[in-house]
């Protein structure tokens, strides 16, 4: 018997017996759709939490003040004291103290009201009046919004990059002049403004009015902070700390953001930057240190581990469920073999060897397994595009996953054909043929 004769047959078995072939192929069918899901959940979690972290910098470390202590003896988390200045960045700027960083940007951080100016808003009001327009009480006050006003520097931009969607960023310029500009996210912008352009406005900060010069690019919540980053109010750090933040405070930095030349040497810049701060602080011993230094890839790495442990777990259960598919191909395999027990007798009769009988049964396992994992491709393919509707979860659609899923379904037939198919080669041709 030809290989065309044999999938012919096989092919007419299953028609033959299609309701029982489509109940055959529906475990498989779920099983794979179950994988190209969970596998599809895991690889989006992973994408989505890899460019959130991105989107804080690339090659990004994170300096923060070390813990101070109340009189009573109680300790402050990480940040709660002021042991970090701009001195430090100066130096950690250096290309001879750390030839591994490429930039660096100090930043002083405070929450504070940010008023519409009241002066521009009347000014706008006065008009409208002169050219006989009317307007509402409501529109006449002054709109203020609460966010959190970052002094830094110039560098602030590359290191955490970032863009500007409109106008310009601060400049070397405004900090050495203290000038009192702002660049405001877009969240800001639009909660201050309400669509209206904010560039060369005015908005009051800490009683000072700022000229807005320029509006950041929208990123979103940061996966390793609750924040928003799009709510965020931009000045130059001299500025922020001799006019807005002031008291003892105002030469202490809240952070300082590090960037490294490349990937690949931002353990090296890492190292740089802890050996260089010891040495500033007069600290000998790195468990003194009062400071830490956090690393982006750091964060990343155990986030995607936990992600990757989520898939492999959601993968074992979507395995079962081909297990179990697999099982339900061999049990109705077994009982077409026990069904057609005079037909194999009379094949045997007539020439056909175990070899033809076996590769029949066996290309009738592989067809349903190849037809349920190109369905089951199919259904979670479709679910893909449907489910990220319904939850907040992106899935990630993989050609790879899809074509081994298939591979593993056409595996699954054949692996679990193989005992009922052999069964059927064993029969002896005058057994089966008085079978009743």
């Amino acid at each position: 018997m030809s290989w065309l004769e044999t999938a012919r047959t096989g092919l007419t078995a299953i028609v033959t017996h299609r309701m029982r072939s489509i109940l055959t192929m529906l475990g498989i069918l779920i099983g794979i759709a179950a994988v190209i899901l969970t596998v599809g959940l895991g690889q989006g979690a992973q994408q989505q939490v890899g460019s959130e972290i991105s989107a804080l910098g690339s090659n990004l470390l994170i300096v923060s003040p070390g813990s101070a202590t109340s009189s009573t003896g109680i300790r402050g988390g990480f940040g709660s004291a002021s042991t970090l200045t701009t001195e430090d960045a100066t130096a950690l700027s250096s290309k001879v103290t750390a030839p591994d960083i490429k930039a660096v940007a100090a930043t002083t951080s405070t929450s504070e009201e940010l008023t519409v100016d009241s002066s521009a808003t009347g000014n706008r009001f006065a008009a409208l009046a002169a050219s006989g327009s009317s307007s509402s009480s409501s529109s006449s006050s002054a709109t203020n919004w609460t966010t959190t006003v970052a002094g830094t520097t110039p560098s602030w931009l590359s290191v955490r990059s970032r863009s500007v969607v409109e106008g310009r960023f601060i400049t070397a310029h405004d900090v050495a002049t203290n000038a009192a500009v702002v660049v405001l996210g877009s969240e800001t912008s639009s909660e201050l403004f309400s669509g209206r352009d904010p560039v060369g406005q005015t908005v009051t900060i800490a009683d000072i009015p700022f000229t807005v010069v320029g509006v950041l690019n929208s990123v979103g919540s940061g996966a390793s902070s609750s924040s928003d980053q799009d709510d965020t109010a931009i000045v130059p750090i001299t500025t922020a700390m001799t006019r807005v933040v002031g008291g003892t405070s105002r030469t202490s930095v809240s952070t300082i953001y590090i960037e490294a030349t490349s990937s690949k040497t931002i353990s090296a810049a890492y190292q740089e930057a802890d050996a260089e701060l010891l040495a500033l602080h007069g600290i000998t011993t790195s468990s003194d240190a009062d400071f830490s230094i956090a690393s982006q890839q750091s964060i990343l790495s155990t986030a995607t581990s936990v992600d990757r442990t989520l898939t492999i777990l959601l993968g074992g259960i979507a395995g079962i469920s081909l297990f179990v598919g697999g099982i339900g191909v061999m049990n109705i395999m077994l009982v077409s073999v026990t069904e057609r027990i005079r037909e194999i007798g009379l094949r045997k009769a007539l020439g056909a060897t175990p070899s033809a009988i076996r590769r029949q049964f066996l290309v009738e396992a592989g067809t349903l397994g190849l037809t349920g994992g190109i369905l089951g491709v199919a259904l979670g393919l479709i679910g893909a595009v449907v489910l990220p509707h319904f939850i907040s979860d992106p899935i990630a659609i993989s050609s790879t996953a899809a074509i081994g899923a298939i591979a593993v379904a056409v595996g699954i037939g054949l692996v679990f054909g193989v005992y009922p198919a052999s069964r059927a080669a064993r029969l002896a041709p005058i057994d089966a043929l008085r079978s009743e």
